[in-house]
């Protein structure tokens, strides 16, 4: 990432660090580790301000900096109507020997639209008007991306940066992707105001689609009228999503995703999700997106694998690349427009949606070589700090958490990390990875066991209250007896949801 061999430890100086080595002594023999990673996590941010800065000489006005136009890249990848009704297209495929794209506005011809290549594997075509002025490509028009491979042969792929996907009209089809721009008459105009950043975290952990108890996928509308009006009389203060980022396998619960900035249309429209945040907000409840940027579906022709022909791209090459329990492809997050297409998807949600903040799914999986699989982590801070860390993806959460907290102040961020990695959840500035919170995954664990295989009588009082307490020090906590690891599938046949509450380390 960037000029990682450049960074000497003993020349950075970690701001706040004495503050976590205050709190924990026994991260001292680790402080040339921790300014090594915080070198690189700023050696990021300044050469992309230097980068973009000299790639776009002019800044569009109210954005500032060079990494807020590399986070904000949704701006000009994919697929754009212009004020004269063009279409600008804009992808990266470093694989590919071409670009086409095709539709059912020119009757699916392959060929007709190839795009240009420029430098470091971007293409790039603009569709003019047609004659009367019109857009050539009209709201919901299908359309195609077809790369030809180093081979020759012609490939159909949905662009990364698709913003509405849909099911195909026959089972075994690839999904769809499909223009996404309404009038303005059908857009959705917000309403509310952003309610307060909850001082004490309450969350109902929540999937759109079984949020009904007929036999049929819910929609964002029903969200609204079914689950939030009792969630708030509940007393819950803010709502969890998952499985809103389309995933084409509906089983998956959300996690295997196959177009990462397109909300999942079995729920409804962009619009429709839109009405639901902005009725969250209304009833005063934050609103956390169950983010998946630890991996992604295998899927080809409708995910980003094999996007540009080949097995590289947005994912590690060979074994590295694949993960041996989930069957997803892998990121590569030392390749800059891995980079540039993950902290964008952040910024897309928060900006086009309005969420509040994250959930980061898989975090354990990122951080380590071997994704935790197998290990017991015993605490020895040896295995925080030494060569199973993954540092290229450790070093993504840091420069995302620190992005997204100096942008969005009031954003939350929680970490699915089981391997109690210190400073997870203290601020960047102290060498921390930056979230807010953690989830205690040790207790829905131990419920479920207890549930299982123990009497009443037999319960430990010292087990369950060592499993609660067992957290880090000043690093905050969300406490859950249920999740949707432990119910799913039960969820799946009775329409059953699953909230858990939390409570804060102060």
């Amino acid at each position: 990432m960037g000029q990682s061999q450049s960074v000497d430890p003993a020349q950075v100086e970690i701001p706040d660090l004495n503050k976590l080595l205050e709190r924990d002594g026994y991260l001292n023999p680790y402080q040339y580790e921790m300014k090594r990673r915080y070198g690189l996590m700023l050696n990021f941010f300044e050469q992309f301000e230097k980068h973009e800065a000299k790639r776009n000489p002019s800044r569009p006005e109210g954005v500032v900096g060079g990494i807020d136009r590399f986070s904000t890249s949704y701006n000009k990848y994919g697929m754009h109507v212009q004020p004269d009704n063009s279409v600008r297209c804009y992808e990266w495929a470093p694989g590919a020997q071409q670009l086409y794209l095709t539709g059912d506005f020119n009757s699916w011809n392959r060929e007709e639209f190839p795009y240009k290549k420029l430098e470091f594997g971007k293409w790039e075509l603009v569709i003019p008007p047609n004659q009367d002025g019109s857009c050539r490509l009209g709201h919901l028009s299908k359309v195609k991306l077809v790369v030809r491979n180093q081979h020759g042969h012609l490939l159909d792929r949905l662009s990364p940066w698709a913003t509405y996907v849909t099911e195909p009209d026959q089972v075994g089809h690839a999904y769809e992707q499909r223009v996404w721009n309404p009038p303005a008459q059908e857009k959705h105009k917000w309403v509310s105001s952003k309610p307060k950043k909850p001082d004490n975290l309450k969350i109902y952990e929540s999937h759109v689609g079984i949020c009904t108890a007929e036999q049929r996928v819910a929609s964002y509308r029903d969200f609204v009228q079914v689950v939030v009006p009792r969630i708030v009389k509940q007393g819950y203060n803010a709502v969890q999503l998952m499985a809103v980022m389309e995933h084409a396998y509906y089983a998956s619960f959300g996690y295997q995703v196959t177009s990462f900035f397109a909300a999942s249309s079995r729920f409804g429209t962009p619009e429709e999700l839109k009405y639901l945040i902005d009725a969250c907000h209304k009833a005063g409840l934050y609103v956390l997106l169950d983010v998946v940027h630890s991996h992604a579906s295998k899927n080809v022709l409708d995910g980003l694998n094999e996007f540009d022909g080949t097995q590289a791209g947005f994912f590690h090459d060979g074994p590295r690349g694949t993960h041996s329990l989930w069957d997803s492809r892998l990121f590569n997050y030392s390749q800059i427009e891995v980079l540039r297409f993950l902290l964008s998807n952040l910024r897309w949600y928060l900006d086009e949606y309005q969420f509040d903040g994250f959930r980061f799914d898989g975090v354990t999986s990122m951080l380590y070589h071997n994704h935790g699989i197998g290990e017991g982590f015993s605490g020895h801070y040896d295995e925080y700090y030494g060569l199973n860390v993954d540092t290229d993806a450790l070093i993504y959460l840091m420069v995302a958490n620190k992005l997204l907290h100096d942008r969005y102040p009031e954003i939350i961020t929680i970490a699915e990390d089981v391997s109690g990695m210190p400073g997870s959840c203290r601020p960047v500035t102290e060498g921390g990875t930056g979230f807010d919170y953690r989830l205690g995954m040790a207790i829905p664990d131990k419920w479920i066991e207890y549930l299982k295989k123990f009497k009443d009588e037999d319960w430990s009082m010292g087990n369950i209250v060592h499993t609660l307490t067992n957290r880090r020090y000043m690093e905050k906590t969300v406490a859950y007896a249920e999740s949707h690891d432990q119910v799913k599938y039960y969820r799946l046949d009775h329409g059953q949801y699953c909230a858990y509450t939390s409570y804060t380390d102060q």
